[in-house]
């Protein structure tokens, strides 16, 4: 078996906390396969950018390496955060266009390059992840490398004249040829990337399905779904009942119901559109009024950019007044929450809440969504109210599924959530949950791959 090469902007190094749901599954693949997870260190550093560290632990190696602060600002900070995630997720009035973000991009790249290339073997399987390294396939190509070299695009893909409006876009996503797969969240995704290549990247589809470039290299691109480890998540939402800060939750509602949110705080989440749709289901459900409170838990990411600071000041104004409006001495209708919580705590959370809202106006996957279904009581499941814009609609078709931008409509989902009956609940959570099961963690992280070697 081929040794897997894992690279990805930063690596879930043993003794850091960064064990998230895709690390499990990146590292029981290294765990499988031995091999070697390459990255970023998360440091920046004054002077020695490109210092490679080195761990072990088993038969997997840990590589990571050390930026300077000004390539931190315009590959991380600038042209990724700034440029590729607004695009990537529809927001072409949020794009930075300035150019020495881009170079510091395209040069950051090229040293990952550089450091890479010496310390892979020709029979390795390279699977490199996300927007941050679109151009490191085809850089590693110019370096002489001839294995197998794969790319999941975590994020969405937006429509091919969104990604010709980006100037100089062919420099950066006709890399994507240089790949032997390209994986996308959803089937949409994969077939916007297809146009692209068709309509302004000079490359045609041909007719048993594989993506062939100007000059003739012939590729495939298609969806892999990503997945949660469902079983651990049921478990640990099983146990995190006696944790006190799910305890402290429930007995502060007063038997009330919980509707709860758990999201980066990030434009793409559509958190102004959720809590105003919060605010039409209490004008246009008065019968309700009292029965529910909505808890928003919104950790600050990327606090020191213009956007999400006027997203935050945006989102306390918008709580004020609802709170304002419809609270009574004994109840705040919305809590808004910008504090972390372990990931055991969320899912005694999710499982305290009677209505999921998970509502972004764009979504490679969500896997909150996902987190949410996986961990509900079997006997009393509560009700997800999911975006129609996020890639989890695509496989959780049981759930109530909005238009986030459609108040009315957001406020009569949570209020059918908040009533459905018991027989309804659990008949939808059901489907869900065998579906969650069948494709998890695991089930992705191998299909991508038998795919990647086949």
């Amino acid at each position: 078996m081929s040794r897997l090469v894992v690279v990805s902007n930063r690596v879930a190094v043993p003794g850091e906390n960064r064990a998230g749901g895709l690390a499990v599954g990146l590292l029981a693949a290294l765990k499988e396969r031995g091999g070697m997870w390459f990255g970023w260190s998360g440091k920046s550093v004054r002077d020695g950018s490109g210092t490679l560290h080195t761990q072990k632990d088993g038969d997997i190696e840990f590589v990571t390496l050390d930026l300077s602060k000004r390539e931190v600002d315009g590959y991380y900070n600038g042209f990724a955060n700034r440029t590729l995630w607004p695009l990537l997720h529809f927001r072409l009035d949020l794009v930075d266009y300035d150019r020495g973000t881009r170079e510091t991009y395209h040069k950051v790249n090229a040293l990952f390059a550089d450091k890479l290339a010496p310390l892979l073997r020709e029979d390795d399987i390279v699977w490199i992840h996300d927007y941050h390294l679109i151009p490191l396939g085809a850089l590693l190509r110019e370096r002489g490398i001839g294995c197998r070299i794969g790319f999941f695009l975590h994020i969405p893909m937006p429509s091919a004249d969104l990604l010709q409006a980006m100037p100089d876009h062919l420099r950066l996503f006709s890399a994507l040829y240089a790949y032997d797969l390209v994986g996308f969240q959803t089937q949409r995704d994969a077939d916007r990337f297809q146009t692209y290549l068709r309509l302004f990247g000079g490359g045609r589809v041909l007719d048993n399905g594989e993506l062939e470039a100007p000059g003739g290299r012939r590729f495939r691109a298609a969806a892999f779904p990503i997945g949660i480890d469902t079983e651990l998540i049921a478990r640990q939402a099983g146990t995190a009942a006696t944790k006190a800060a799910v305890k402290n939750l429930r007995a502060s509602l007063r038997d009330r119901q919980l509707a709860i949110g758990v999201d980066r705080l990030d434009y793409s989440k559509g958190l102004p559109e959720r809590f105003l749709g919060f605010e039409r289901y209490l004008e246009r459900h008065p019968d309700q009024r009292g029965s529910l409170t909505y808890l928003q838990i919104a950790p600050v990411s990327r606090g020191d950019v213009t956007e999400y600071r006027q997203l935050r000041s945006q989102l306390e104004q918008i709580a004020g007044h609802i709170n304002g409006g419809h609270a009574e001495p004994d109840w705040t209708p919305l809590r808004y929450v910008n504090q972390n919580f372990t990931h055991a705590t969320l899912t005694g959370f999710y499982r305290a809440a009677a209505v999921g809202l998970v509502t972004p106006l764009r979504d490679g996957m969500n896997l909150v969504a996902k987190e949410y279904v996986a961990s509900q009581d079997p006997e009393d499941p509560g009700v997800l109210v999911l975006s129609l814009l996020a890639g989890a609609a695509d496989e959780l078709k049981q759930a109530l599924l909005v238009n986030p931008h459609d108040l009315d409509g957001v406020a009569d989902a949570i209020a059918t959530a908040a009533t459905m009956s018991l027989r309804r609940r659990k008949e939808r959570w059901h489907a869900m949950m065998e579906h969650l099961r069948t494709y998890d963690i695991n089930h992705w992280r191998r299909s991508y791959l038998d795919a990647l070697e086949g």
